[in-house]
């Protein structure tokens, strides 16, 4: 069969390398893709939100599969726009991508069917949210109604950081029509866990854990990113908390998205967060979480496609989800100055000492091929994942790959899973 993967980055690529594994699979295509991705798939030069493009090359190449990686496109509909021309494609709907798409109304249906998640009120008014200021809370947490590529989110310890946040995101635009809306609420403590899971409209099987750190430094500290690594599986996510989870949040989200009319088929991510009062929920995302993708894809056993296949079709209940007991650990490397300004266009030397590297993976996420050599073209240039029998080996073999490569201005945290020593 032939296989459209819809992204550029460094989960797209993961996407590609596990699709390239199906036996169903003879041709991938990728659009528009990256560097990386073009060492096994046909890189299109199409955009993600181009739907009208992207729907004729699918016709066009009798594209049996679509699969959507990122959010922009799922949230404004693309998935619509492929099921309106009979096209086969894996991912929500627009009406159920909301889920993502608006964390007020996530919040929102959260409340409505008790799923455990942080106090909370949605604002459209910089004045009204400035008056809730007055008698709140401190330390507090400000979100962005829209998507704002992970980065939306302000912890605020005073109340004059929080107003000063109120007008960073609703009356300065930082993060444009993002922010027209936005939600406070409560913050919480403990450790932040991340879920992926497939579902298929009813049935949802969640796959293995894994924990992003979003901070820019070392010791959490500097900017949010998107994401300066991962490690999976998280070893704070116990089976006291999984049957929990599952009792309380996932099953409970897919019944209300139905309940409410919004049929859920393709990937739920599941930000958690550990409290005293036990699992609740951080966010959700309508989509593969990067770079979690990273490593819960490489210790994935099934084939990917029959999973997407099923999600489509409804059949997830006979899939039984199966992953590599073992470890994976991912590190970002980075552009220095990233989330900021960084400069680009640099030759990235030393990719070759990944091939026929068992365990090994580098998955590329800002890169591309200018005149036969492949340099940076992002702040995250890079996710270095390694494997290893448990989390402390495969942080060790992360850290060791990342030697192998060089380009400058690189630029990487030191304490990926560093969480691992106090588990």
């Amino acid at each position: 069969m032939k296989v459209l993967i819809v992204g550029s980055g460094g989960r797209e690529h993961a996407i590609a390398w596990k699709v390239s594994q199906s036996k169903k699979v003879d041709k991938i295509y990728c659009a528009p893709g990256n560097a990386g991705i073009a060492q096994i798939a046909e890189c299109v030069d199409i955009g993600a939100m181009e739907f009208d493009k992207l729907v004729a090359f699918a016709k066009e190449k009798a594209i049996d599969l679509t699969i959507i990686g990122m959010d922009d496109p799922l949230v404004g509909g693309v998935v619509d726009a492929f099921e309106k021309e009979g096209l086969r494609v894996f991912g929500p709907r627009k009406n159920a991508a909301i889920l993502e798409g608006s964390k007020a109304f996530s919040k929102d249906l959260m409340k409505k069917y008790n799923i455990p998640t942080a106090a909370y009120e949605n604002f459209d008014s910089p004045e009204k949210a400035l008056e809730y200021l007055k008698t709140a809370k401190f330390p507090i947490v400000l979100k962005a109604d829209g998507l704002a590529l992970g980065k939306g989110v302000l912890i605020c310890m005073t109340r004059e950081e929080a107003e000063e946040g109120v007008k960073t995101l609703m009356l300065d635009k930082q993060f444009g029509n993002a922010g027209n809306t936005i939600v406070i609420e409560e913050f919480m403590t403990g450790r932040e866990v991340s879920v992926l899971s497939f579902v298929d409209g009813k049935t949802i099987k969640i796959m293995t854990s894994a924990q992003d750190h979003k901070r820019a430094k070392d010791g959490d500290q500097g900017l949010n990113t998107g994401g300066m690594g991962t490690f999976s599986p998280s070893p704070f996510y116990t089976k006291e908390v999984d049957e929990f989870c599952h009792k309380y949040i996932y099953q409970a989200t897919v019944d209300a998205m139905r309940a409410e009319g919004r049929e859920f088929k393709g990937i739920i991510f599941f930000g958690l967060m550990l409290t005293e009062d036990g699992p609740k929920v951080l966010e959700y995302n309508a989509r593969f979480g990067d770079p979690e993708t990273q490593v819960v894809l490489p210790r994935m056993k099934n084939d990917i496609v029959e999973v997407f296949e099923a999600c489509i079709d409804g059949t997830l209940d006979k899939i039984e989800l199966q992953f590599e007991d073992n470890a994976a650990v991912c590190v970002v490397l980075a552009s220095d100055g990233y989330p900021v300004s960084y400069k680009k266009g640099f030759e990235i030397k030393g990719l070759d000492n990944f091939v026929n590297r068992d365990g090994y993976y580098v998955f590329h996420a800002g890169s591309k091929l200018v005149d036969g050599k492949i340099v940076t073209n992002g702040g995250r240039v890079l996710g270095v994942t390694a494997v290893g029998k448990d989390l402390k080996a495969a942080r060790a073999n992360a850290y060791e790959a990342t030697e192998w490569i060089d380009f400058e201005n690189k630029y990487m945290r030191h304490d990926i899973g560093k969480a691992i020593d106090e588990a």
